[in-house]
């Protein structure tokens, strides 16, 4: 799933009546956010991590077809019909809910609706101690999956990743501080939230690789002078994965830190095995086509990124990152540019830019091909729009930041962003 501070959604619409979008064959089904009853808001992050762990159970289950969190909240706190989300997301099913946590207790009600006639195909209200919670949510994807009569092993959806008892709620808290804030401040509250739970238990995975993000980010953003933020983040992810090779979620950010780090083989290897345990782990895709990207091998991104778009086409928009290229469109138009399709590599760019005008990577890349095509004035335009976003950005940076397994392909790279305007050093 995407872990910078992501822009507002925009509103949701509704459409008029018309042509659903194509569905798989297999069933499709999206889960919607879990309605906070507890009228406190600062409980959203339970009931929206009931939502989640409900999502991950099923997107296991290699009989289902199910729209990712992000496409899913989209709707969040929008009062729409199941038959707007058919239309939207392409899928026939609909799971809605509600939660209610009141001390030690817990209610959940869940009812799973065909959108396309409205028919109610199971319902159900469970009230659980909250130390039970974990169980209940794979009881709820359970009696989904019946509904279906899906064949498939229990084993597939259940996970030792999952935190249980007092830790599940570190969990929640910790990933609601830093999806939502991407600030140094944000970042260290989310990193004492997670050792908090890895302290009250250390066989957590989800916790390892939640950690692993905090010392990514801080690699990332630069926000300490420690070099060692990216090996500390790798260690986590690979003891994460130690403690539970059924997480396609910890497989695919182990994936993406080694791609950080230049193993371009290992990472490819780690979102493979990602995706082949999540089918529906867009995330996975995306990014396994952007390690592909800088492995030398764009035409095999080309797919995965339309895949990624078509399991979750309304991604998380990100307002700027310098080294996180999450956007799908951003990764499509990165294939296309190294395949030399420079027109569907701008296009693809101004996609991403149409989503988040503040998305670095789309004006580097901008950068890059409008240079390559000898537009020297909107190479330099984008250039310009690079160091608003970020006015440290040079090519010293990018030389030791930007992953190219070929440094021919790295060089061409830094000589059409110098010709664009970028300084070698930065001014700062």
């Amino acid at each position: 799933e995407d872990y910078l501070r992501p822009a507002p959604s925009p509103p949701v619409v509704a459409r008029k009546q018309g042509p659903a979008l194509a569905s798989p064959d297999k069933p499709s089904i999206a889960v919607l956010p879990f309605e906070n009853l507890s009228g406190d808001p600062k409980q959203d992050y339970f009931s929206d991590g009931i939502t989640e762990d409900i999502i991950t159970d099923l997107s296991k289950i290699s009989g289902l077809s199910v729209v990712s969190r992000k496409a899913a909240f989209r709707y969040k706190g929008k009062d729409v019909k199941p038959e707007q989300v058919s239309q939207e997301l392409g899928v026939r099913y609909v799971v809605e809910g509600s939660v209610r946590k009141a001390g030690g207790r817990v209610r959940i009600n869940a009812q799973l609706i065909d959108a396309t006639t409205g028919h109610h195909l199971w319902a159900e209200r469970y009230d659980r101690d909250l130390k039970d919670v974990l169980v209940l949510q794979d009881e709820i994807a359970e009696k989904i999956v019946a509904a279906f009569d899906v064949r498939f092993k229990k084993g597939e959806q259940e996970s030792k990743s999952a935190p249980r008892g007092e830790t599940y709620e570190y969990f929640l808290q910790g990933g609601e501080t830093y999806l939502l804030r991407t600030t140094k401040e944000a970042n260290a509250q989310a990193r004492r939230k997670f050792a908090r739970d890895i302290e009250l238990d250390p066989t957590d995975a989800g916790a390892h690789i939640a950690l692993a993000v905090t010392y990514f980010l801080e690699w990332q953003w630069q926000w300490s002078s420690k070099s060692e933020a990216l090996d500390r983040a790798l260690d986590l992810a690979q003891k994460a994965v130690v403690l539970d090779d059924s997480s396609g979620r910890a497989h695919s950010w182990l994936g993406w830190i080694y791609l950080w780090k230049g193993r371009h083989d290992e990472a490819i290897a780690e979102f493979r095995r990602a995706t082949s345990l999540d089918p529906n782990l867009a995330n996975g895709y995306a990014f396994r086509g952007e390690v592909l990207n800088f492995a030398g091998q764009p035409e095999e991104a080309i797919a995965l990124a339309k895949k990624a778009l078509r399991l979750n086409p309304h991604y998380p928009v990100f307002r700027r990152t310098t080294h996180y290229p999450a956007d799908y469109s951003f990764v499509l138009g990165h294939a296309y540019y190294l395949t030399g399709r420079y027109g569907e590599a701008i296009a693809a760019m101004n996609s991403a830019l149409a989503r988040s005008s503040d998305f670095l990577p789309a004006h580097r890349g901008l950068a890059i091909i409008y240079s390559e095509l000898g537009q020297v004035v909107e190479a330099k335009a984008s250039a310009a729009e690079v160091l608003r976003v970020n006015p440290r950005a040079s090519l010293e940076l990018w030389r030791h930041r930007l992953p190219y397994k070929d440094q021919t392909t790295l060089e061409r790279v830094l000589d059409r962003l110098r010709k664009a305007g970028i300084p070698e050093k930065s001014k700062s």
